[in-house]
């Protein structure tokens, strides 16, 4: 039997895995509190929905990465508060996020997660680490899909300059 082969529970973190997996609960609890935030200033329903879906899935996520740090003897990250619901017409125009904005801040926060995530499931040597975060980057991409269908639908989307090749 090889290092480290038995059950990886019982091995120890190592300290790359704990800092990402701490990193990871730290930027998701930021990200719960600045989508709720958002929620705040969108008018479009089909994107407060995307952002409702974000906000639950991140929360879900927390649960299970902030159990695996609490089951190491890792101390959590502060949480910031919950914020509350405000009247979207009770913002000031000009203070506003728009919804075109809001929906590309949060394509940069997928392609940003897709490539922590990735990061954390390349450093790990513990197979349910590397397997808790390969869940969260499938649930990432699929939901970056979503939101891209999004962006086209509503023509938030501005691509860059289209390269059209020689035939």
């Amino acid at each position: 039997m090889g290092i480290l082969s038995g059950n990886p529970t019982d091995e120890p973190m190592h300290y790359g895995e704990v800092y990402s997996v701490w990193t990871a609960v730290f930027t998701g609890k930021a990200m719960v509190a600045a989508y709720q935030t958002l929620l705040n200033h969108t008018g479009d329903d089909d994107l407060k929905k995307l952002i409702q879906e974000a906000i639950e899935q991140g929360k879900q996520d927390l649960t299970e990465i902030e159990a695996l740090l609490k089951a190491n003897g890792v101390g959590l990250p502060p949480t910031p508060p919950e914020r509350p619901a405000a009247d979207l017409e009770s913002i000031p125009t000009g203070a506003r996020f728009m919804d075109n904005e809001i929906a590309g801040k949060m394509s940069a926060d997928v392609a940003a997660g897709l490539v922590a995530a990735s990061t954390v499931m390349g450093q790990c040597i513990r197979e349910d680490i590397a397997t808790l975060f390969g869940k969260i980057h499938t649930q990432k991409a699929a939901f970056g899909t979503k939101l891209l269908r999004l962006n086209k639908e509503k023509g938030w989307l501005v691509p860059p300059p289209l390269h059209q090749g020689e035939a």
